[in-house]
């Protein structure tokens, strides 16, 4: 299912992917979930891009065929690709474990224009083409194994969604006894609450739809805080050991600083119309030796660990799975945030 123009009228659209490498798995697509960074790519909202275009990155299947050289994957596996599918593998990111820091612009699993390492006849029409397909073919190093204890229909959004948030989460140290806000409880936020929750802490929940309220405590919140309520903004006031920032919308981020504790960091993970400023005042920051931070997805090696991690506490995705077909009449609602709290495409809709 492809976008021909900047539109939501996504469309079928045959194409061939490359020959199985030596080192290549392809994938039987069966679930694909639907992010907003699919429907901002698609639309053009991040710049000019290639139709059509094949978006999703969010890709659960079954291993169809493995190249002679692959060790890791046999046919039947039940497996995941996530955000990127290639890397230059030879910059101190990538040799540091951080490939999707890659110094060399990592290849995407949609959209970006090849870097230099990348061959594009490995690419129909020299561009990545993403998960709202049959089948990919993926060098064996970019696929993950998905335990038999996630539903494949639940584990493609573990490989974006959870991964971006589970990896600051980490980084920052969250842990028990830390005190958590999680700002947006959408796609990204509803799995935060769920990660920060099993890490230990408390976690306080951030929104602006009411009707979330019984979900983030089920998720795993203590207290959720709707429009930013004074009384409640207040009485949270430098409390907070970290903030992860899921809104993908330009909005004041004042209001959060004033909740983290002296030394405290708000992080920023949704992006959205990233071309959007989201205000903040400079003696904000400096009153208590505070920062803003910015993280992207993880690595593949932090996305296994992330898997392992989900299969032990428990972790998963509130998804509902829609035909594949539907897809454009998703999009609007992932924007208009109707989602509750993942779609998943069904792909063997197109078969």
């Amino acid at each position: 299912m492809a976008s021909f123009d900047a539109t939501d009228d996504l469309r079928r659209y045959p194409f061939r992917r490359r020959a199985v490498g030596a080192r290549d798995v392809q994938v039987d697509v069966q679930f694909s979930g639907v992010c907003h960074s699919d429907v901002h790519t698609g639309r053009g909202d991040w710049g000019p891009v290639r139709y059509p275009l094949v978006t999703g990155h969010e890709i659960a299947g079954v291993v169809s065929a493995v190249g002679a050289s692959v060790t890791g994957f046999r046919v039947g596996d039940r497996v995941g690709v996530g955000t990127f599918v290639d890397s230059c593998r030879s910059c101190e990111q990538c040799r540091s474990g951080f490939e999707q820091y890659c110094l060399n612009t990592n290849v995407q699993t949609y959209a970006n224009a090849l870097p230099d390492y990348a061959d594009p006849a490995d690419y129909p029409g020299g561009y990545p083409q993403g998960g709202y397909s049959t089948a990919i073919v993926v060098d064996e190093d970019y696929v993950v194994a998905i335990p038999d204890e996630i539903a494949l229909e639940e584990a493609g959004p573990l490989l974006c969604a959870a991964l971006t948030v589970y990896t600051p989460l980490r980084y920052w140290g969250v842990r028990r006894g830390s005190r958590v806000g999680v700002a947006g409880i959408g796609g990204l936020g509803h799995l935060a609450v769920q990660l920060a929750r099993a890490l230990g802490a408390e976690v306080v929940a951030f929104t602006t739809s009411p009707d979330k309220v019984p979900d983030a405590l089920r998720f795993g919140a203590s207290q959720v805080v709707v429009g930013e309520d004074p009384a409640l903004m207040a009485a949270n006031a430098r409390s907070l050991d970290f903030v992860i920032d899921t809104v993908p919308y330009a909005h004041a981020l004042d209001p959060y600083v004033q909740l983290l504790r002296r030394g405290a960091t708000l992080c920023r993970v949704g992006v959205g119309l990233g071309t959007q400023p989201n205000e903040f005042a400079n003696m904000s920051l400096v009153l208590q030796q505070n920062a803003i931070a910015g993280a992207n997805t993880g690595s593949i090696r932090e996305l296994r660990e992330l898997l392992a991690f989900a299969v032990e506490h428990g972790v998963r995705p509130q998804v509902e799975v829609v035909p594949a077909q539907q897809v454009g009449s998703l999009w609007p609602r992932v924007v208009d945030r109707h989602a509750r709290y993942r779609y998943v495409l069904d792909m063997r809709t197109l078969r």
